[in-house]
């Protein structure tokens, strides 16, 4: 049998291309996409701005089906029973849990996380992404099933967006109480909204997109620091201060991929504060930004660059989204479908703004 999968060919230049499907050695598992989303890192990729991914199969957010076994897997990664057609969610990345990073507890920093996703799309097993009929499961990739009560459209965005949020909030130290600023209302930002608001915290969202904006609210904002309203970085500071009562944000998770949204995470932020960076992953996009150093020094702010994720937080943020399904509209993060052949207009679609969250469906 064979299958069909999205090769990355040159700057946005993508090629449909058939593959036959893998024999699985023991420990490895196939598994058929059942449904894969276009995120914003898939979009930087699609332009070659990866220095990692350029010659590979695209995609890595998605839910999919057992299709088949290979030998020894009885079970996910929580030991919980497998069988074929089970739904299941994967960690779109390798924890070899055997190198120096992961030796040490950062398992998101494991040194051979790309063994599989920066393949060729030629190199067997071929099935490295998730834009495609099926996907390739190695043996030791992390994995989990998804509740009978998760749809797919919700699944889909668990094994990276929400995982990584989940993780984030946890590794902050948000709790009942704080005040939380998370600048940027796209996917990440809502997720980041939902976790903190589930976790007792205030939660403030900077956005200028009027739709963005009605969606942080649906996802647990209680306040919008709106930037057609506060233009500049000195009125948001002070709308900031104002809502924390004089005294600044606990903990500022920065996800809108400026450089400027650090300097103002900086001023956002209380004595003591937490910041995360997580938005600005592209190297090549620096410019000149303005604040002194001199305030994480004096605010002595703790500043986390957050990549990935532990593993097993795939597992708790499925869990999230089986005991919050009433309360956020997860499956409206993704507004748009497109079959596999419709790849080229997911991906201008994505990137003009006209969907919130394209969706292929092979």
């Amino acid at each position: 049998m064979k299958g069909r999968l999205v090769a990355l060919l040159g700057p946005s230049q993508v090629e449909i291309q058939e593959y036959e499907l893998p024999a699985l050695p023991p420990g490895a598992a196939l598994l058929k996409v059942r449904r894969a989303n276009v995120c914003g890192s898939d979009l930087h990729i699609w332009h070659f701005l990866s220095v990692a991914f350029r010659d590979v199969v695209m995609g890595h957010e998605f839910v999919a089906e057992v299709a088949e076994l290979g030998e020894g897997v009885t079970t996910d990664s929580a030991g919980q029973p497998l069988s074929v057609g089970d739904r299941v969610a994967a960690v779109y990345y390798h924890t070899c849990l055997k190198c120096a990073a992961c030796s040490r507890g950062d398992f998101e920093m494991c040194l051979n996380v790309n063994r599989n996703s920066a393949l060729a799309p030629a190199t067997p097993p071929h099935f490295n992404g998730a834009f495609a009929t099926h996907y390739y499961l190695s043996p030791g990739q992390f994995f989990y099933k998804v509740p009978d009560e998760v749809s797919d459209a919700a699944a889909a965005g668990a094994n990276c967006g929400l995982a990584q949020m989940v993780f984030a909030i946890d590794k902050l130290g948000v709790r009942y109480g704080q005040n939380v600023v998370v600048q940027g209302a796209g996917g990440l930002g809502l997720y980041a909204a939902a976790v903190a608001n589930r976790q007792g915290a205030r939660v403030i969202v900077v956005e200028k997109e009027p739709v963005r904006i009605a969606a942080a609210l649906q996802f647990g904002a209680h306040d919008i620091v709106d930037i057609n309203e506060f233009p500049s970085a000195e009125e948001r500071t002070a709308r900031i201060m104002e809502l924390t009562g004089g005294i600044g944000a606990d903990v500022v998770i920065e996800l809108t991929g400026r450089a400027s949204a650090f300097a103002e995470a900086v001023d956002f932020s209380r004595p003591g504060g937490h910041i995360a960076s997580i938005g600005n992953l592209n190297v090549g996009k620096e410019f000149e930004i303005s604040f002194a150093p001199a305030l994480i020094t004096r605010k002595q702010l703790r500043i986390f660059g957050i990549l990935r994720y532990h593993p097993w937080y795939l597992k708790r943020a499925l869990t999230f989204l089986a005991e919050n399904a009433s309360r956020f509209p997860f499956e409206e993060l993704s507004d748009r479908v497109f079959a596999l052949d419709d790849i080229n207009t997911a991906l201008e679609l994505s990137e003009a703004r006209a969907v919130s969250r394209a969706a292929i469906i092979p």
